[in-house]
């Protein structure tokens, strides 16, 4: 198994202008994004105040878009 098994780049629904958990200043795009069974899970990194948080988006299995990020 690979690495670009593991994760890849979304290609559909990307979440923009996520407020960061610490200081509340917009992100503009998560730096990581891994795809499992029902989630999917976003890295932040605030580049205002250097924190770094994950959020995992729980979906059905025939829902096409993440209920949260």
């Amino acid at each position: 198994m690979t690495r670009q098994d593991l994760a890849r780049q979304d290609l559909g629904f990307m979440p923009r202008e996520n407020p960061c958990a610490q200081c509340g200043k917009p992100i503009a795009r998560p730096d990581w994004v891994e795809h499992g069974d029902g989630r999917t899970s976003y890295l932040w990194h605030c580049r205002a105040c250097n924190y770094r948080f994950e959020a995992i988006a729980i979906y059905d299995d025939v829902q096409l878009t993440p209920l949260a990020a």
